[in-house]
């Protein structure tokens, strides 16, 4: 209970979850679960647009919402991708959190992370002396 009043970063906190339950309507959800609301009229808005949110499930992390969601979330869709799904294309990849900073990042040989081994240098590469 404690968590859900003072921190974000673990969905919406309670103050969030009144206010968007009292002001907005529920849009739909995503692959994650993460929820979509949008604000029932522009009364609260501060360029005409009605209020778009996303609480999200877990982890607050942006580079959770998939692309079709965050462009209805910014206005660049209409519609939400529950009215009007976006046409995937086979070159498309599937949306990916950013694992920076968790244990699942990415980390290139002779990173310290990974021991600290770098690969010896080639020859290949001359360095650039003035004249």
């Amino acid at each position: 209970m404690l968590k859900a009043i003072f921190t974000w970063w673990n969905g919406a906190t309670l103050g969030q979850r009144f206010h968007i339950g009292r002001r907005g309507v529920f849009v739909g959800q995503d692959g994650y679960g993460n929820r979509y609301f949008e604000a029932r009229d522009n009364s609260d808005s501060y360029d005409r647009h009605k209020r778009r949110w996303v609480i999200y499930n877990g982890y607050a992390e942006a580079s959770k919402v998939p692309a079709e969601w965050s462009g209805w979330l910014h206005y660049t869709l209409d519609e939400p991708p529950t009215r009007a799904p976006l046409k995937r294309r086979e070159w498309e990849k599937d949306t990916l959190p950013n694992l920076t900073g968790t244990v699942h990042a990415w980390r290139p040989q002779g990173s310290l992370t990974r021991g600290g081994e770098r690969p010896a240098a080639t020859s290949d590469y001359q360095a650039w002396s003035p004249e």
